[in-house]
């Protein structure tokens, strides 16, 4: 596990930039059994779940409590996907908790729609990785407490599509000449088919931003944890080559055009003086293109563009920024930091 160590943040590491992949996630949802599941559970008894669950890990793990910090920095642990969309919503109206491993750089959510949800991200294309860091994590879990398991369904989830294993695995992709080609609604309809989903960049209901995509398996029960990560493996693996065969071929026909996008998005980036999220996330993605390409000397740049990127949230912005700041501001500050690094 040494690998998932080297950096504060996986998307600080430079596997990032090596492919279309971006990012391998696992998550595994699990609930204990003596507790209703947590739309039914009262704040209290929720306080009670909590605090069993976090007595076992404080050894090795950082504690945070998502209501008890300020509204900014929630947001930026989003930003970051160091929690999800529904631990910020649900997390400050009700007890809720995160655990962050210090070693393997893996998550536990506490109080979610379920009551554990464990998140392991690897940079790159390693779901092998995240898988072990994520398993090791349940296989304790399992030791020690008791979880809500038929039979015949296995693992009981508040969403039914989440009952079976549990374990949800996707990759983060970069896929902006598959994007810009049209193919891409045929290959969610296609991908629907299999049982995956398509989803923006922050998960169900986002929307993709800056030509990245989450792509995930939408069914557990039924298949093993062996199945369902082969069978991510090779549509990661088909829909990487897809990408790749079209960058070849838009540099084949058109070079000079792909040339001037590239280098007019780093001409943006290195002189702007003020700029907007989806103009910065635009020329980014023009920019990771160029790493993929060869244009562009991979590891040029102080870290992978998928964390410039989330560097330049706005939640994220104001974090480094250190303090609040208006929209405009933002614009200003986004622009000043991305001069630092492009100009």
């Amino acid at each position: 596990m040494d690998s998932y160590n080297r950096h504060r943040y996986w998307y600080e590491q430079k596997e990032c930039d090596q492919s279309p992949i971006i990012s391998s996630r696992v998550r595994v949802a699990r609930n204990l059994a003596k507790y209703p599941f947590s739309a039914m559970l009262d704040k209290n008894m929720a306080a009670i779940m909590i605090g069993e669950m976090t007595s076992q890990f404080m050894d090795d793990y950082t504690l945070i409590e998502p209501g008890k910090v300020d509204k900014l920095a929630r947001i930026a642990m989003l930003e970051r996907h160091e929690i999800s969309p529904d631990l910020l919503k649900f997390g400050v109206e009700h007890p809720s908790a995160l655990l962050k491993c210090n070693k393997s750089g893996a998550s536990i959510m506490l109080g979610e729609e379920d009551h554990i949800r464990i998140q392991a991200i690897a940079a790159g294309n390693d779901l092998d990785l995240a898988y072990a860091a994520a398993d090791a994590i349940d296989e304790r879990l399992g030791q020690s407490l008791d979880m809500a398991y038929h039979k015949d369904f296995g693992y009981l989830t508040s969403c039914p599509t989440n009952t079976g294993t549990g374990l949800r695995a996707s990759f983060m992709m970069h896929i902006p000449m598959t994007e810009k080609s049209g193919g891409l609604p045929n290959i969610i309809r296609s991908l629907s088919k299999l049982g995956l989903t398509v989803r923006g960049i922050y998960g169900e209901g986002s929307k993709p931003c800056g030509s990245i995509y989450q792509i995930s398996n939408q069914v557990t029960l039924g298949k093993s944890e062996t199945e369902i990560l082969s069978e991510m493996k090779t549509i990661g693996a088909q829909l990487s080559e897809n990408e790749q065969t079209l960058l070849k071929s838009a540099f084949t026909k058109n070079p000079i055009d792909m040339e001037d996008i590239i280098y007019r998005a780093k001409g943006l980036l290195g002189s702007a003086r003020k700029i907007t999220q989806n103009e910065a996330m635009e020329s980014l993605s023009a920019i990771r293109v160029g790493l993929m390409s060869g244009i562009l000397k991979k590891n040029l740049y102080i870290m992978p563009i998928y964390g410039i990127m989330i560097n330049i949230q706005p939640a994220n912005v104001q974090e480094i920024a250190g303090g609040h700041l208006n929209e405009r501001d933002i614009g200003i500050y986004r622009a000043k930091y991305l001069r630092e690094i492009f100009g």
